[in-house]
Order: C-alpha cells, then sequence, then structure tokens
C-alpha cells in the first residue's frame, strides 16, 4: 500500500551523489547559487528551480490540505512541476530546510514524501537541513568545513541582497544593479565550488571588492518612499510566495529593505539561549548554541563591517544589537515562528528610516499573528511615524485585495514624504 512507503521512504546516501541531481527550490534570489556552489565543492550534482510562476500552487494543492501553511504548497507544488518535467526520475533528489520548533513548517518533509508517494514519485528521496539543530539534518552531513563554506555563501548573499536592494531603485543606467548581482554570483559560485571563497582573508577581500563596485555605480539622488520587509521566512523572501512583492514596489517607486538571513539563522540559535533561561532545558544545550551564535555572528560582522569602510551605506545592525528591539515589546520567550524577531526586525526599520513596513504572513500562520499582528499598536505607540501594513498570503487569497492594501500604504507614505520636502 501507498501508506505503507511513506514510513520507508529513500534515504539519500554518499552513493548518490555521481548519480543523484538535486533540484533546490526558489527561494533567496541572491543565495542559491552560492549555496549551490558550496555543494559542488562537496561533489554534489545540483540545479536550481527556475519555474517561479505564482500558479504553481494549485500544484501543491492536489496533494496537500488547503488547511496547510502556504509556503509548504508553494514550495511542494514547485517540486512537483518540475518532476513532471523530468526524463530519469530515478536519478532525482530534493532538498528542503527544516526549522523546527512549535511551526506548521516542522511537517514540511513528512507532507512532501506523502505528496511524492500520492503522485507516484515516491522513489525520489528527499534531503533535509535543519535549521534549528544541525546534527538532526538528513542526507548531507554537516561537518565545521561544510558549515563555514555554508556561513560564507550566507554572507555573500545577505550582501548582495543589502547593496541590490539599496541601489536598484536609484540606478541611473536602467539593469546595472542588477548585472552586477549577476556578475558577483557567478564568480563567487565558482569560487566557492573550487573552494577559494571561504577563508576569512578571501571573504574580506571579496566583500570589499564587491561593496565598492556597488558604492561605484551612478545613481540618482532623489528620496523615495522606504519600505521594509518582514514576515515569516519563505513569503517574506520568495517571489512565489508574495506574488512577487518586491518587484511590485519598485515598480511603485520605492525604495525596499530586506532583513538577512543572518538574523533568522542567528535567531534560531539566540532561542537555545531563552530556552535554558525560560524553560530550564539543558545546559550543555545552551552551551552549544551560545557557541554557534558566537561563530555565525563572526560572519556577520565581517559583511557589517565592509560595508561601513567601503561604501557610503548605512548597513543594518548587528543581530546582538537588533535582539534588543524587542525588548519592551514582546518577551524573548516567545519563538514560536519567527516570534519576537518580527517585533525586533520592524523596530530596527523604523529607527533606520523604513518606517514604512509590510508584515508578510501565511493565512492562519498563528506565530506570526500573534506575533507580527499582535505588536503592532504598541509598536504604533512607540514609533507614531510608522506606517505597518500586514498582507495575508494563501491559495484563495485575492492578489488583487493584496497590492491595493499595499498600495494604499505606499499612497499614506508618499503624502507623508511629499510633505516633508
Amino acid at each position: 500500500m501507498k501508506s505503507e512507503y511513506i514510513l520507508d521512504y529513500p534515504v539519500f546516501s554518499d552513493k548518490f551523489k555521481k548519480t543523484h541531481t538535486i533540484l533546490i527550490p526558489s527561494f533567496l534570489d541572491s543565495h542559491m547559487d552560492l549555496i549551490a556552489g558550496v555543494l559542488e565543492k562537496k561533489g554534489y550534482k545540483v540545479r536550481l528551480l527556475t519555474n517561479t510562476d505564482t500558479m504553481l500552487v494549485r500544484e501543491g494543492l492536489k496533494y496537500v490540505h488547503n488547511d496547510t501553511c502556504y509556503p509548504a504548497l508553494c514550495v511542494i507544488g514547485q517540486f512537483l512541476d518540475a518532476l513532471r518535467h523530468e526524463n530519469d526520475l530515478d536519478h532525482i533528489a530534493l532538498v528542503l530546510t527544516q526549522t523546527g520548533g512549535g511551526c506548521r513548517a516542522t511537517n514540511y518533509v513528512p507532507l512532501l514524501r506523502k505528496a511524492l508517494n500520492n503522485s507516484g514519485f515516491g522513489q525520489v528521496p528527499v534531503i533535509t537541513l535543519n535549521l534549528g539543530n544541525l546534527k538532526a539534518s538528513e542526507g548531507i552531513k554537516i561537518t565545521v568545513p561544510f558549515l563555514m563554506d555554508l556561513l560564507s555563501a550566507i554572507t555573500y548573499g545577505d550582501t548582495l541582497m543589502f547593496l541590490y536592494n539599496k541601489t536598484r531603485s536609484y540606478e541611473k543606467e536602467n539593469g546595472s544593479s542588477l548585472k552586477l548581482v549577476n556578475k558577483w554570483k557567478k564568480f563567487l559560485r565558482e569560487q566557492l565550488c573550487l573552494g577559494k571563497a571561504s577563508t576569512p582573508r578571501k571573504i574580506k577581500k571579496n566583500l570589499k571588492n564587491m561593496v565598492r563596485d556597488f558604492n561605484a555605480l551612478p545613481l540618482n539622488d532623489i528620496k523615495k518612499v522606504k519600505v521594509g520587509i518582514v514576515g515569516e521566512i519563505y513569503v517574506k523572501y520568495a517571489a512565489i510566495g508574495n506574488n512577487n512583492l518586491e518587484k511590485m514596489l519598485i515598480e511603485q517607486g520605492a525604495e525596499i529593505m530586506v532583513p538577512g538571513v543572518f538574523g533568522f539563522l542567528l535567531y534560531c540559535f539566540a532561542n537555545g539561549e531563552y530556552d535554558h533561561r525560560y524553560y530550564k532545558t539543558k545546559l550543555s544545550k545552551k552551551i552549544y548554541n551560545s557557541l554557534l551564535l558566537r561563530f555565525i555572528s563572526h560572519y556577520e560582522n565581517l559583511m557589517i563591517k565592509a560595508i561601513k569602510n567601503n561604501s557610503s551605506f548605512t548597513p543594518m545592525k548587528p543581530f546582538k544589537e537588533t535582539r534588543k528591539e524587542s525588548i519592551g515589546i514582546i518577551k524573548h520567550g516567545a519563538k514560536m515562528g519567527e516570534g519576537w524577531l518580527l517585533s525586533a526586525e520592524m523596530s530596527e526599520l523604523i529607527k533606520t528610516g523604513y518606517s514604512n513596513i509590510i508584515c508578510a504572513q501565511p493565512f492562519g500562520c498563528l506565530p506570526n499573528h500573534v506575533c507580527g499582528k499582535g505588536v503592532m499598536n504598541k509598536l504604533k505607540s512607540l514609533y507614531p511615524e510608522s506606517n505597518i501594513t500586514p498582507i495575508d498570503y494563501d491559495s484563495s487569497a485575492s492578489k488583487v485585495n493584496q497590492e491595493n492594501r499595499i498600495k494604499l500604504m505606499l499612497a499614506v507614505a508618499k503624502e507623508k514624504l511629499n510633505s516633508e520636502n
């Protein structure tokens, strides 16, 4: 029976390295090419999925209940659509991250495996990368050198994303900033694959040159509405999940800022410290998370220093300061989903000039409704200048209604900007 197969699912092992191609879902445009380079260095064959039509969610709805978290429908729909166009399914594998904790995202992998089984792709193994517990990852062994390579890729990706957002709305030559992004992604993917981009010396050199390249772009000296984007990690970053939110905001004449991946990654390990304080977990687990927190923060600091020392751009704050922004708004014990990180990022964005904020969340995502929508009145009382709009994304949500709410927020922001000039 099919249900029996789910209990005995195929497991990706080292022997599949030479025979299988790993499909990577589209998620972070500035990061995924670089992470692919890290996997290629380890001997894996990978391919990034580029089928980003927002209608792919319909494919997911065929095999996943519509009460399930919307990002699961998007990711599973993209995977199933890609598999239907594969000629050799016996040599294909999928990779998916896991956040862990009290969140529907914890069930993504079982949902994907069930969907694969029911749609006739049961032979396809699923690799898991667990962000909350690196030891729980399945299919790819996370060693210290591999972790260092991944953190290098995230450092480059976060820097590219920041620089692109700081320049794309002001460029004098249309497409010049995207051209630079593609140039650096190509170069860094090759260097990461060859193992030549992960030492501290190389990271500093590459970041310095990257920042200087973007700082030299000819930009228009004009004022634009500044919009920050926060929310559930998938709909925050993935164009499939947020109906091309970034593109829409740029076309409406806004400058956008999306907090980097380091914030969420560090948040996951910081919660290990708070678990010990509030929920009395083992001291050894706290020490493990604290060491990882300090180790990862070193990479974040490399990025911040490179931006500060080689450009006129003002970098975002380091995580050790960001985490303090939620104090007085929500307790650090509220850690389901994006938890206290939502209010911390919103507070930081407001203080750095991005007082217009879109909080993107899957419909029915309890952690984000409580920790996102639930803190908005408090934020508005602390920062009267803030202009925060929550947007729900779901398979049944109207894109027109979403865009109308965003345009209303932008209209208020533009009116305020004009009154200040």
